[in-house]
């Protein structure tokens, strides 16, 4: 078994400081991108709206630009939550990819890691002044990260038959 690959048995060790680093970078990777996602629930209603006010003003004057437009604050903020959770499900796939654990055997306990980060964002807008939780966008977050972790998994697949390819040159 590689290190670094995709295997039935669980996480491999780390073959070497490279492997270890890479291992390190990602999980601190995700960690800091759940930490966004928890640090924008905890903004007030107020502080919310300025700032999809002002996300949807910029993106409303480039689409002028190119004569397209307007879009919507609603808008906005549902993409923001599909994107946000699409960064997630890729790091998810790229964590679950950097341990060698087997993709097809572990891919639901990323999407439940999601699916859980989803809930307790909803969950902590419960407590957040002007806010509140909405299970629309639980289902929301769950198709960005599951797109995310799909999309990751076509790319780390694409890449690890070159690799082979390469190697066997």
């Amino acid at each position: 078994m590689m290190s670094g690959k995709f295997s039935e048995a669980g996480p491999t060790l780390p073959a070497n400081k490279k492997q270890l680093a890479k291992r390190a970078f990602l999980t601190a990777a995700l960690v800091c991108c759940i930490a966004f996602i928890f640090s924008n629930s905890m903004e007030n209603g107020v502080q919310s709206s300025a700032r999809s006010g002002s996300a949807t003003e910029f993106i409303n004057s480039l689409l002028e630009e190119i004569g397209m437009g307007p879009v919507t604050e609603h808008m906005i903020r549902k993409t923001a939550h599909f994107l946000e959770y699409a960064l997630e499900g890729c790091l998810l796939l790229l964590v679950l990819w950097a341990y060698g654990l087997s993709l097809l055997r572990y891919f639901g306990w990323g999407l439940l890691g999601g699916v859980l980060t989803a809930l307790t964002d909803e969950s902590i807008q419960l407590f957040s002044s002007g806010r509140s939780g909405q299970v629309a966008d639980v289902w929301i977050d769950t198709g960005g990260v599951l797109w995310g972790m799909l999309v990751m998994a076509v790319l780390v697949s694409v890449f690890s038959a070159k690799r082979r390819t390469r190697s066997l040159k």
